[in-house]
């Protein structure tokens, strides 16, 4: 009997062996995401920034913990204040979204004061959690702000300085730079006492800006630059450059100015510095004369040059668009010189008459200014022309003639030549020997006009 107990008892346990065995899994807790990963914390002492990289990159934590910044500042809001540079430039529509939005943050951007709070990976992902008290947000952005405004007070005391002596020069760059040290707090309009005002600081350095350029007064002598031929069209011109804005009088010295005008190669432009009595000298020559309007020159302050290039270029360049930029313009009067013309023209032997290149010739200078006089003694040059046409044979009933012209322009005070040239050989084909002649001047002219005015402009610039 206790033989067949056991017999069963074994048979039992065989039985339970072959059934499927349960087996308990325990959560790996790596892979548990803490609640800041699925719910983003929130918190009235704290500024809260999270942030994820994949764990591909190479450089993944400082992945993480840059994205956990740029979203932490992203929680710092900026409020533009009414009557601030900011808000002003705005309203103006002087900067664009992009350009503003980058104004606004930039208090947000560089911070301090931070502390991370904890941090989870997976196998594929790294998250980290960062914080930023507000108080101490604030603390430091204060002690930052008490710099800044102590630098820019003290850059605005030199500049005033720097007007009063008549170096606009070095009182735009000390204000620029007080300005540009003040940008993250361009939206704020906090008063501060300068010279026992008080007044809004970053308003108080734009303004200065704007008073800077727009009481350049400058002054060209003589104030309408006559170009002669008997000065070869050069004339020298003074360029004085003055200061004059609030009962303040002062000559500009090393003041950067551009002067401009229309060249026979293009505009022309230099860019000198006044001297220590605020002037300029410069001369006017080799000036365009196919113009569609009258030429001039122009003297402008070249603002490019009052700004250190170390300076934040998109940032200056934004500022620089919003500014009164001073010039003043100055009437080029082209006195062309007055032609006597000497015409010697034949076609085979008879005079040609108005059918040869006198006249298209004299048309033609007298387009671009040149004046032609009945007398040789009122004259500044005299015009020499003698042309000839010959036969040059007869095929198939068309006949053919040659043209030889020659031309020069002599000074006629010194006989200098002044210009010269011609062609030789022109050909011309028509039913008759006569014809052919004629058509070869035609030709001839079509050449010379084009080529004569250049060719002459050239030789008496020289």
């Amino acid at each position: 009997m206790r033989a067949i107990v056991i017999t069963a008892f074994l048979a039992l346990i065989g039985c339970k062996d072959k059934q499927p065995a349960v087996v308990t899994t325990i959560p790996d807790p790596a892979m548990q995401r803490p609640q800041w990963v699925t719910t983003r914390p929130s918190s009235t002492a704290y500024y809260v920034g999270i942030g994820l990289a994949s764990k591909s990159r190479p450089d993944v934590q400082e992945a993480a913990k840059k994205n956990a910044l740029n979203d932490l500042a992203s929680e710092i809001s900026v409020t533009v204040e009414g009557n601030s540079l900011l808000y002003t430039l705005d309203q103006r529509s002087r900067f664009d979204e992009s350009f503003t939005s980058t104004i606004k943050t930039s208090t947000s951007e560089q911070l301090e004061g931070y502390e991370l709070v904890d941090s989870w990976e997976n196998g594929n992902e790294y998250w980290t959690y960062y914080r930023l008290s507000k108080a101490e947000h604030a603390r430091i952005k204060e002690e930052r702000k008490a710099r800044a405004l102590g630098i820019a007070k003290d850059l605005h005391s030199r500049a005033a300085s720097s007007i009063a002596s008549g170096d606009l020069r070095a009182a735009f760059d000390q204000d620029l730079r007080a300005l540009i040290g003040m940008k993250a707090y361009w939206g704020e309009n906090d008063l501060v006492e300068v010279d026992g005002r008080q007044v809004p600081l970053v308003n108080e350095l734009y303004a200065d800006l704007q008073k800077f350029t727009s009481g350049v007064r400058f002054n060209i002598l003589p104030e309408r630059c006559e170009l002669t031929y008997d000065d070869r069209f050069k004339r020298e011109l003074l360029v004085s450059a003055r200061y004059e804005q609030d009962g303040l009088t002062r000559d500009l010295v090393q003041l950067p100015v551009a002067i401009s005008y229309p060249g026979t190669g293009g505009k022309v432009t230099e860019l000198k510095n006044t001297d220590a009595d605020g002037h300029v000298r410069t001369t006017v020559q080799r000036v365009a004369t196919d113009l569609p309007t009258a030429p001039e020159v122009v003297v402008r302050l070249n603002i490019d040059e009052l700004v250190s290039k170390e300076l934040e270029p998109p940032l200056v360049k934004a500022l620089l668009s919003s500014l009164t930029v001073p010039e003043k313009h100055a009437a080029i009067d082209m006195r062309m010189p007055k032609v006597y013309m000497r015409a010697r023209e034949t076609n085979l032997g008879d005079p040609v008459g108005d059918a040869g290149a006198a006249v298209p010739i004299r048309e033609e200078l007298t387009r671009n200014g040149f004046r032609f006089v009945d007398r040789e003694q009122d004259a500044d040059m005299v015009l020499s022309l003698n042309s000839s046409t010959r036969q040059g044979g007869e095929s198939n009933g068309f006949f053919t003639s040659f043209l030889d012209i020659t031309y020069s322009f002599r000074d006629r005070r010194s006989q200098d030549v002044i210009n010269e040239g011609g062609r030789q050989g022109v050909k011309g084909v028509q039913l008759n020997y006569q014809k052919a002649g004629l058509e070869a001047y035609k030709k001839a002219v079509q050449e010379l006009r084009k080529e004569l005015v250049p060719a002459m402009m050239s030789s008496i610039h020289q």
